[in-house]
């Protein structure tokens, strides 16, 4: 039997970078917070909560997929892992800061 990559948490949070409130997303999971766009290193796949590095992720960029759209670059501070992670700046209830995600670097083209 394989192990699901993919465990969908998706819960209201408080961010440990600013301390905002994050409210969960209406048709996804948010994995970041949409004022400061850091998250925390707790995942080895998508909500599993299985990472013991727990330090913040702060997004440095941007890159746009032909299939996820907008998606958002981080590294974590800690032990310097990147991932990547889709942009909620479509959000209904509190969309990423459109303006903070224009202000990182655009993944260039290879």
């Amino acid at each position: 039997m394989t192990t699901p990559r993919f465990t969908h948490i998706n819960e209201d949070f408080i961010c440990e970078h600013c301390g905002r409130q994050v409210s969960a997303r209406k048709k996804s999971c948010r994995n970041h917070c949409p004022f400061c766009l850091t998250s925390k290193h707790v995942d080895l796949n998508p909500g599993d909560r299985a990472n013991p590095c727990m330090g913040l992720l702060k997004a440095y960029g941007y890159d746009l997929s032909s299939s996820k759209g907008l998606v958002l670059l981080f590294k974590c501070a800690t032990c310097g892992a990147e991932t990547r992670n889709v942009a909620a700046h479509e959000d209904l209830v509190d969309p990423d800061d459109y303006d903070l995600i224009l202000s990182l670097k655009p993944k260039l083209k290879d």
